[in-house]
């Protein structure tokens, strides 16, 4: 399982900056980065509201499920 974070997306159609996104949340930039780059394990539901409000979406707009290629069906 694969779970992908399009915060990257959503910064570019809000013209917003990962500097701004991350002021305006109170996440410090390495975290958000992080979770731009796919790299976090985790994100708290807290932190994901906070992202949602400051970028006007969904949590359905940011995170992406995808199934593994390898996963037997």
């Amino acid at each position: 399982m694969t779970i992908i974070i399009h915060i990257d997306v959503m910064l570019a159609k809000r013209k917003m900056s990962v500097t701004e996104l991350s002021e305006r949340v109170g996440v410090t930039m390495a975290n958000i980065s992080i979770l731009k780059n796919g790299k976090a394990k985790a994100i708290r539901l807290s932190t994901l509201e906070a992202i949602c409000e400051v970028l006007e979406c969904q949590p359905g707009d940011i995170l992406e499920y995808r199934k593994d290629k390898d996963t037997l069906e």
